[in-house]
């Protein structure tokens, strides 16, 4: 998939949140700068409200929200130095109470949740655009994933 711009990059995070179900994760890796909070941030205002805040949390490591159908907790992995850490800090739990979005999940050396969307994000030629894959665990699937609006 070829996401155009920031505003599709967007989309497709309400597009997700859509179906995000509770014990779930969407995972999303890819450089610095390719996109990943842009989306993660989409996605937890769609299941919270339009104008939520959501910044990034690459120095708490972990954002709470109260939604609307559905808790979302968004994870930046990027400074944990194992992968135990994720889970001190309230995987598991924010599993049990909702979903997750995790930044660099990597960072958990294959200890990641079994019902998730991987996502890719990666640069294209045209510094506005960017190539996505996803890959789809456990519930995920066979569901199908659109951009939203």
């Amino acid at each position: 998939m070829i996401l155009a711009d920031e505003a599709a990059t967007a989309r497709l995070g309400v597009g997700i949140a859509g179906l995000l179900q509770a014990g779930e994760a969407v995972c999303l890796s890819g450089p610095l700068g390719a996109g990943k909070s842009t989306l993660a941030r989409a996605l937890v205002r769609a299941l919270t409200t339009p104008d939520e805040e959501a910044p990034s949390p690459t120095f708490t490591l972990v954002q709470f929200y109260e939604g609307k159908r559905l808790n979302i907790a968004h994870f930046d992995l990027y400074r944990l130095n194992d992968a135990a850490e994720a889970y001190e800090i309230g995987l598991d739990e924010a599993l049990d109470d909702g979903a997750a979005v995790i930044e660099w999940p990597e960072r958990l050396e294959g200890r990641l949740p079994p019902d998730r969307l991987d996502i890719e994000i990666m640069f294209c030629e045209d510094a506005n655009s960017r190539r996505v894959r996803l890959v789809p665990h456990g519930a995920w699937e066979g569901r199908r994933v659109e951009l939203g609006t």
